[in-house]
């Protein structure tokens, strides 16, 4: 799907440089979130011995016991898939 956002100002400066850095910037926190949850989820993986794949499919098929750390796990991985979604809408964006 294609979308498209217009942008008007009563500025003499120049918007596009700007929103082009707004963008850039934008991702590199976008991929600082997606490495910080990366490294959660390999705590929990080292914790619980099991891939964030496997717990995702055992937790949700209901094969394990819901605790707090499972809730958490669960909301790291989702979060996970968030970010890395909005680093692609970001990483394909085009100023013209």
């Amino acid at each position: 799907m294609t979308q498209q956002v217009t942008i008007t100002t009563e500025s003499d400066l120049a918007i596009r440089p700007l929103v082009e850095a707004a963008i850039q910037n934008e991702k590199k926190l976008v991929m600082h979130g997606i490495n910080r949850t990366e490294e959660r989820l390999a705590e929990f993986e080292e914790r619980f011995g099991m891939s964030s794949e496997d717990f995702s499919q055992g937790f949700f098929a209901g094969e394990l016991e819901e605790s707090l750390d499972f809730i958490e796990w669960s909301m790291e991985i989702r979060a996970l898939e968030l970010l890395q979604e909005q680093y692609q809408a970001l990483n394909e964006a085009r100023v013209d």
